[in-house]
């Protein structure tokens, strides 16, 4: 029964999920703009085939293992191996069918355009993992295989107003966190680890749904980097200017227990906060008893500056690689030396889009001239390395319109004394 769920468990009925739905018109016009998408720049496409949780979620509302089947011309197909019963009590998605695997779903008879999976199939070239392709291959013939993974990222980069809602919704809560609660919970002696599950808790209880998703390989973070002094750039293999010591070598993430918070530290705090899937980023600083030199502080405040007038350029039409090198070829060999990174660990954007990963298209980068369009997020991120002290600088999430980018994470410059 495709409307009904025969476990006696209806979580719809009972309400839970009743404000968690995503819309059928949000659905909807989320396939619509990626069919024209497709349109526009594979004119010969017939069919494309999602397995990513991440894009399956953005276009049907629900996180289950299966794949969606996208023909060019009639209803796309959600194909869901586990939980079909959970797929229908959380979405509103027309055209959901169970399957065993892909055996199952091909010899079903269902799947009405199988005949344009023997020729070109679109799919996740950055996601599929070989072993997965093999099996999908191996009961779908198809002759070859080219990528989406631009296509959908262009589609999701332009958020809709219900999902600017969210992350306004997660953008409000992160700075209630970061400027208001951070503060009052810093403590002589206490450790990065201590300070972390504090966070977390905190967080969550603010609303967090409790993880950062990432579109890059093996990524997923509960805090992000929580940091006191060097640690903060420390090197680390995740691509971003800032650094963390983490738990031990096996587990690189959370905070470290026998760093200890003393009198005179920097505190860097960068973590990224979700709501109903949709993440805001932001970074905040703090000194511990008493101020950093001066040297430090006029660079951390030349950080918020640069994110300032980076703000000011995200409008409808701007090319994130001029932005990027309008910025980058104002700045000192002096300064540049440890911007954005310490020492040989530097990374090569000043910002990134963000949505239901942290890390979305576009990147103020170059490279990336594709002209923004009005409702892009992007976390706007300078920051500076100094040996023996830290990561200053700043960051925060904007919204893009005609006026420039409109901030959803809060106006502190940070450096807030505790």
């Amino acid at each position: 029964m495709d409307n009904e769920i025969n476990n006696g468990i209806n979580l719809a009925n009972e309400g839970l999920w009743d404000k968690k739905k995503v819309p059928l018109s949000e659905l909807e016009s989320r396939m619509s703009r990626f069919r024209k998408e497709m349109d526009a720049r594979n004119p010969d496409w017939e069919i494309a085939v999602i397995f990513s949780k991440n894009n399956i979620y953005y276009f049907t509302g629900t996180r289950q293992e299966g794949m969606l089947v996208i023909p060019r011309d009639g209803e796309a197909t959600y194909w869901v191996r586990r939980s079909y019963e959970r797929a229908l009590d959380e979405s509103l998605f027309p055209a959901i069918k169970p399957m065993a695997n892909y055996r199952d779903a091909a010899l079903s008879g269902a799947i009405s355009n199988i005949e344009k999976l023997s020729g070109t199939v679109y799919l996740e070239t950055e996601f599929v993992p070989l072993d997965m392709y093999q099996r999908f291959k191996k009961y779908f013939p198809f002759s070859e295989v080219k990528p989406l993974d631009a296509q959908i990222a262009s589609v999701r980069a332009v958020k809709s107003d219900y999902e600017l809602s969210v992350m306004k919704r997660a953008g409000e809560a992160h700075r209630r966190v970061m400027e208001e609660i951070v503060p009052g919970i810093l403590k002589e002696g206490m450790s990065e680890l201590d300070l972390a599950v504090e966070l977390y808790s905190i967080m969550i209880a603010e609303g967090h749904h409790g993880v950062a998703r990432f579109a890059m390989l093996d990524t997923e973070m509960f805090t992000g980097h929580v940091c006191f002094g060097e640690s903060s750039i420390y090197p680390t293999s995740f691509d971003g200017p800032g650094g963390n010591y983490g738990m031990s070598p096996a587990v690189p993430v959370w905070g470290n227990p026998g760093r200890k918070l003393k009198n005179g530290d920097l505190v860097y705090i960068d973590v990224g906060f979700g709501i109903d899937g949709y993440h805001t980023d932001k970074t905040m600083t703090y000194m511990f008893g008493k101020s950093l030199p001066e040297e430090v502080i006029q660079a951390h405040n030349m950080c918020v500056d640069i994110q300032d007038e980076i703000a000011s350029m995200l409008k409808p039409g701007a090319i994130p690689a001029q932005i990027y090198n309008s910025v980058m070829k104002k700045l000192s060999p002096d300064f540049l030396e440890n911007f954005m990174g310490f020492g040989r660990r530097r990374v090569k954007f000043l910002g990134h889009g963000i949505g239901l990963t942290v890390d979305e298209y576009p990147v103020i980068a170059e490279g990336f001239n594709e002209p923004l369009a009005e409702g892009m997020v992007l976390a706007v991120e300078p920051k500076k390395g100094f040996k023996d002290i830290g990561m200053v600088g700043i960051e925060n999430t904007f919204i893009v319109y005609p006026e420039g980018g409109q901030c959803i994470t809060g106006r502190s410059r940070g450096l807030i004394k505790v």
